[in-house]
């Protein structure tokens, strides 16, 4: 498997961990933040199942095979399962700690896509980028002690 196809496994794995991540903190997430965070979760988990979903059809279009069992997933991510129920605060701290990893390997992947000089799957990636860039402010904006 070449690194191209490696990385593009990494940020697959990475988005079905994430995404089971982020249900678990929204159907557990409580106190005064309940509103805001549960929405926010939902939102994250639907676009790394998006994003998923776009990541394994262009591995498939440029002739990988992207992973597709859980076992697989949990075995190439990064991402830890959470088990635990932390405090609200802290499931934000960890998911910007995770989508910060997750930007990281979007770079990684970017590089060795140009390598390649494969620009359907950085202009792919390139989008998910910037998105990605504008949470994790939002994310550690929310983070910051308040007045």
């Amino acid at each position: 498997m070449n690194r191209r196809s490696e990385l593009l496994n990494q940020l697959l794995a990475d988005s079905i961990v994430l995404q089971q991540k982020l249900r678990h903190f929204h159907w557990r997430v409580t106190g005064p933040a309940f509103y805001r965070l549960h929405s926010l979760f939902e939102s994250l988990y639907d676009r790394m199942a998006a994003w998923g979903d776009a990541l394994a059809e262009r591995h498939l279009m440029i002739g990988g095979t992207p992973i597709a069992a859980l076992a697989e997933a949990l075995e190439t991510s990064g991402v830890k399962e959470a088990r635990d129920v932390p405090a609200a605060r802290q499931m934000v701290a960890r998911i910007a700690d995770d989508l910060a990893d997750f930007r990281a390997g979007l770079d990684r992947a970017i590089a060795a896509a140009e390598e390649q000089a494969d620009r359907g799957t950085a202009n792919l990636l390139d989008g998910m980028a910037d998105e990605l860039d504008k949470e994790l402010w939002m994310l550690r904006a929310y983070l910051q002690p308040g007045d």
